[in-house]
């Protein structure tokens, strides 16, 4: 069972990078002029120094020797790298191609996805309401692919992927700070290629598109390195159920990006599937806090009960009476 303060620097952790991640199709947006590959590759070149300086100015350089002797570890941290460099790629292009609300939907989904791979691969144990929110959350899946006359793969692709990002990092157990740096330090030689390229065929945005333009590739490094420690940091405290939980915040705010700020359609079979996802994701709401509450109050319980146990057997002995009798 991990630490009460250890939990809550989880909670903290998570929230920040799930709030972060729902705002990015923001910044994605005004990099519409570039393709989706020239921003992935600077998401990737420039989190690499954001890392360095982090991991300079906290001194903390001493998880790299061992990591280095452990092949399966690193086996382990070039397959997040293969899988968040998919999610992103996928993510920016859904961005700027005018399909924000099916990535939303993609990490509506993703809690659903993340349980059950806790289930499937690491044998946590769901309750009953767990297990109807997937239900629920299936049934939503076949109620889009169904009005669409296709199967939804972009917010499948986006589940998927990041479901097994935090699926996999679980094992690699390394902090924030450090399975980012691990992960783009396999990223950067690819992404310098895919740079160059484009800059030797005259389509590079970042050497054609002016200062403003350049500043904000640049600046990639940033926001994609903050929210993906702060997740890094959380996913390492807190149980896979509980991070599942916690992530339909980042989809809230792009969907209502989606419907306020970029004015896409919301036809009615869209609504249906998005309904029926919301309400999986009530069921699990209502569940987690039912269980939370139940948890405390039966911890109460048990100090209340070592607290009496402890006093009884810390009490001093009466003495004997002076007739021979005890009291």
């Amino acid at each position: 069972m991990q630490p009460h303060n250890d939990q809550r620097v989880g909670l903290a952790y998570g929230f920040g990078a799930y709030t972060m991640w729902g705002l990015l199709p923001l910044y994605w947006h005004l990099l519409d002029a570039a393709s989706p590959f020239e921003i992935l590759a600077h998401r990737m070149v420039w989190s690499l120094p954001v890392a360095v300086v982090i991991l300079a100015v906290l001194r903390r350089w001493s998880w790299i020797g061992p990591l280095l002797r452990q092949p399966r570890r690193l086996g382990l941290v070039l397959v997040c790298s293969l899988v968040i460099s998919a999610n992103w790629f996928l993510y920016i292009w859904s961005v700027n191609a005018g399909h924000v609300l099916e990535a939303s939907l993609g990490y509506f989904i993703n809690p659903l996805v993340s349980i059950a791979f806790g289930v499937l691969v690491l044998r946590e144990r769901l309750r009953p309401l767990q297990w109807t929110a997937v239900g629920v959350g299936l049934l939503a899946v076949v109620v889009m692919t169904v009005a669409y006359g296709k199967v939804p793969w972009i917010a499948l692709g986006l589940a998927f992927s990041f479901a097994t990002y935090g699926l996999v990092k679980k094992g690699i157990k390394l902090d924030g700070i450090e399975g980012f740096s691990a992960e783009t330090a396999f990223q950067l030689l690819p992404a310098l290629g895919i740079l160059v390229f484009l800059a030797v065929h005259g389509e590079s945005r970042f050497t054609t598109g002016g200062v403003g333009q350049a500043l904000l590739l640049a600046g990639c490094g940033i926001a994609t390195a903050v929210p993906l420690i702060c997740f890094g940091a959380s996913a390492v405290r807190l149980p896979l159920t509980t991070i599942g939980m916690m992530q339909y915040l980042a989809p809230a705010f792009q969907f209502l990006l989606g419907l306020t700020v970029f004015h896409e359609r919301m036809p009615p079979e869209r609504w249906a599937g998005f309904a029926l996802v919301w309400a999986a994701l009530t069921v699990l709401t209502w569940d987690a806090l039912r269980t939370a509450r139940r948890a405390r109050t039966a911890l109460a319980e048990a100090a209340a009960r070592a607290g009496a146990a402890a006093r009884r057997a810390g009490a001093p002995v009466a003495p004997p009476r002076s007739d021979g009798l005890t009291r």
